[in-house]
């Protein structure tokens, strides 16, 4: 028994050793480590998902494994028409326990002040994921009283993400990536083995999924990066390392 498990954790997320417990999960199957986040935790957990090209793997493994974990769904407002839809029927047939957050500002109100931030270069892109996406993240963290939020990343997606450890923490948040070791064949048996629905815009060459105005399908000598934000980043604006300004709470 490890120590994690022998002393559930009631302190203040700075008082985890990160090390510890990603040495703690790295030899559990996946669905274990969920359970095992929940056991020692409770409700401080919350998961996300961008209901991107294969996140039916992680929404599944939480239904089956921890259905009491809430999803967090951060809707920019200016996601594809088929994401909204994808995300509709993998809620109902897993029965998630769905929580919705938006910007404070709508996306017409956005860009009447702003116009495209999303094309006007690195400043452009940071204030329009604080805006659409960090806001909205920090204000369900407040609202859902977790501080431990669990997420889809893994370590094949891109270089930003292939040094990352099981646990992370973030300011006052513990970032904790249950299938972060998964390598692409693996989680596409996992989607064949349950039967799990492809994102509708995987059939039409999209590598990655995000906003409809910062992502595109791949081209022949694409790799996933090229396709999202005309090649000059990759993360969505979540998934940053943890000394970006304004990042969360």
């Amino acid at each position: 028994m490890t120590a994690l498990q022998s002393n559930p954790l009631a302190s203040p997320m700075p008082g985890v050793e990160t090390t510890d417990l990603s040495a703690a999960l790295a030899p559990m199957r996946a669905g274990a480590r969920l359970r095992f986040l929940y056991d020692q935790f409770g409700p401080r957990v919350v998961a996300t998902t961008s209901f991107g090209l294969q996140a039916a793997a992680m929404l599944h493994l939480i239904a089956e494994h921890a259905p009491q974990i809430p999803v967090v769904f951060i809707d920019t407002g200016f996601l594809f028409p088929e994401t909204y839809r994808h995300a509709e029927a993998l809620t109902s047939r897993l029965e998630l326990d769905l929580r919705i957050y938006q910007p404070n500002i709508s996306a017409a109100r956005l860009q009447a002040l702003w116009g495209e931030l999303w094309n006007d270069g690195k400043a452009g892109a940071d204030r329009y994921a604080l805006l659409t996406k960090i806001e909205p993240m920090n204000r369900a963290l407040r609202e859902l009283g977790a501080d431990v939020w669990l997420s889809g990343l893994r370590r094949t997606q891109s270089k930003t993400r292939a040094d990352r450890s099981f646990a992370e923490q973030q300011k006052s948040t513990l970032k904790v990536y249950p299938i972060l070791d998964w390598a692409d064949a693996r989680l596409e048996h996992y989607l064949r083995e349950h039967k799990l629905p492809p994102h509708p815009l995987a059939a039409h060459g999209y590598l990655t999924m995000g906003d409809w105005h910062s992502t595109r399908p791949a081209s022949a000598d694409d790799d996933a990066g090229a396709t999202r934000f005309r090649g000059t980043k990759y993360e969505c604006g979540l998934h940053l390392d943890s000394g970006t300004p304004d990042f969360q709470i």
